[in-house]
């Protein structure tokens, strides 16, 4: 069977040493799971992205030392809020869009899922230092604390359940935490499957468009690092092995037009 094709940007466009340290991950992660990844670099035109990303099944939208841009949801920055990477946002801008038109199945992960939030016109919490647990505790800290999942949505039917107990209605997942923003008013047609039992800060979200044909199109984001856990959380391999299998079963559809040109 051929292996579908993940399309996965490059995470930072000036941070070399964070990109070529957290891309491998991602990648790895992606193979394990039977896909094929393709580095999406920051430095390519928009038209060189578009054709690219058409011979691609799937997107994964990575984390990233980088910010959302304010302005993009209606705020003024913040002291707190790190410098936006505009060559990133344009590359998720036109992945989100190729994703959106064609029902391909779609991955975000960290500053991705904070990315597609405000794509779809969500806003974010910026700075999250105030909260009682330390959500920015970073990759050497394997568990920061739980996530707190609802069992019958998407991401509550991938979590494995010998990984999580269920408690007071709901299954608590170990996960890991390396961020200091996160989803504030959920985006058009975005669910919260997921937030952190002590604070309520979102940890995950999913759902297809707003529009007919929502139900079949697979977007799940995550706040946490599952590709830093393949291999100590059944759920992290689990993640991946559904995002790919997606990708796998993804076919064209000719009511929706490609970005590519």
């Amino acid at each position: 069977m051929i292996k579908p094709r993940i399309a996965i940007p490059v995470p930072h466009s000036t941070d070399i040493e964070y990109s070529e340290r957290a891309w491998p991950q991602y990648a790895a992660a992606v193979e394990q799971a039977g896909g094929e990844a393709v580095k999406i670099s920051l430095s390519l035109s928009q038209v060189d992205v578009a054709n690219l990303i058409r011979g691609c099944e799937g997107f994964l939208l990575p984390g990233s030392g980088a910010d959302v841009s304010p302005q993009r949801y209606g705020q003024e920055a913040i002291p707190e809020c790190k410098p936006a990477d505009r060559a990133r946002e344009a590359v998720d801008e036109l992945l989100l869009q190729e994703a959106h038109n064609l029902y391909k199945p779609l991955l975000c992960i960290c500053l991705g899922v904070q990315s597609l939030n405000v794509w779809r016109g969500g806003t974010l919490l910026q700075d999250l230092s105030v909260m009682p647990v330390n959500h920015a505790a970073g990759r050497s800290i394997a568990v920061a604390h739980t996530a707190m999942i609802a069992p019958d949505s998407l991401l509550g039917r991938i979590v494995v359940r010998e990984e999580a107990e269920e408690r007071d209605g709901f299954l608590r997942l170990p996960v890991n935490s390396s961020h200091h923003q996160a989803i504030g008013i959920a985006g058009d047609g975005l669910k919260i499957s997921a937030r952190c039992p002590q604070d309520a800060v979102v940890e995950g979200v999913e759902g297809g468009q707003a529009s007919e044909g929502a139900e079949s199109h697979f977007v799940l984001g995550v706040q946490w690092h599952p590709e830093r856990s393949t291999d100590i959380s059944p759920t992290s391999r689990a993640i991946f092995r559904r995002f790919v299998s997606e990708a796998a079963r993804w076919t064209p559809r000719a009511i929706h037009t490609s970005v590519a040109v």
